[in-house]
């Protein structure tokens, strides 16, 4: 139930000119069932399509903030985050705080007893500092980013040489989206995906928000690794399931293309260049540059032809 006291869970939805969507999303919210309490609260990051209005008249219940531009996912989160008083390694000592925070995309929905579970599975493992679901898309098949290794040299070179399709199901070649592990296992993996991910507030407290420097995409890797670093586990329950429907927000942005290459530039440099030679850094950056320069370059070329 929705709850004015310090809830079991906080919920953060960032939204950007997807109101069909995101009314989806808090009508499958609310009407989650359980013994716990929680909060909803959605950040408008700069919508133009009367977003803030619709959550105000049609789910008065949310909390809502406004931001007039388009701030990333990190930093859009982060104001939710702030408001809830959570700021850079403070204790729980300080004052009440909800015991999870849900970063959920406004593109998902939920059936009505995951929050329930995921709380239950997260309460029967205290030393779980993120846990996320088994991610559905609306065709059917598995949001593959639901479950990850982090991304290193090697995991990333396999991935962009193409080596992890030639070879989905080894754990060698395709340790990035885990394949060869069942769909409906529990298990420890390196990451879960923002779209869904429920972390404990005890482990944001310990290593602070999400790094702003990402605008959109690899933040909840780097999350991830920083709570993992911080001794944390993260694991991922493939016996709740929730829908997808993924890219609402970004699939026809150029920045969000471009914003993808740059997130793994920065992932790489904050976590891994440090260990990599002279030659290895000089090939990750080219690399990037040129499969992201062409993919860049051809989605520019398909959304003209859709435009024609």
């Amino acid at each position: 139930m929705p709850s004015a006291e310090e809830p079991d869970l906080a919920i953060v939805i960032l939204n950007y000119n997807a109101s069909a969507l995101l009314s989806g999303c808090l009508t499958s919210v609310f009407a989650s069932k359980g013994d716990f309490s929680y909060t909803v609260c959605v950040v408008d990051n700069g919508s133009s399509d009367g977003s803030a209005a619709m959550v105000g008249d049609r789910f008065p219940q949310a909390g809502l903030i406004v931001s007039e531009t388009n701030l990333g996912f990190s930093a859009g989160n982060n104001l939710a985050l702030r408001q809830l008083g959570l700021t850079e390694r403070q204790t729980l000592h300080n004052r009440p705080f909800p015991r999870y925070i849900l970063l959920l995309n406004n593109d998902t929905v939920l059936p009505a007893n995951a929050l329930a579970d995921m709380i239950q599975f997260m309460d029967e493992r205290p030393a779980l500092g993120i846990a996320g679901p088994r991610v559905r898309r609306p065709d059917g098949t598995l949001d593959l980013a639901c479950r990850r290794s982090f991304p290193t040299p090697w995991v990333s070179f396999c991935r962009m040489t193409r080596l992890s399709r030639l070879f989905p199901r080894s754990e060698r070649f395709n340790a990035y989206n885990l394949s060869y592990l069942p769909e409906d296992a529990v298990h420890p993996v390196d990451s879960v995906v923002g779209a869904y991910m429920q972390v404990r507030t005890q482990a944001i407290l310990q290593v602070g928000l999400l790094d702003e420097a990402y605008f959109m995409y690899g933040e909840d890797l780097d999350w991830a690794k920083r709570i993992k670093n911080a001794s944390w586990d993260v694991w991922y329950n493939g016996k709740v399931e929730i829908t997808h429907v993924k890219e609402a927000s970004s699939r026809k942005s150029r920045k969000a293309r471009r914003a993808f290459y740059e997130a793994m530039w920065i992932f790489y440099r904050k976590h891994y260049r440090a260990n990599s030679s002279w030659a290895l850094d000089k090939l990750i950056w080219l690399s990037i540059a040129l499969i992201g320069g062409v993919d860049i370059a051809i989605r520019l070329w398909k959304l003209r032809q859709e435009r024609a």
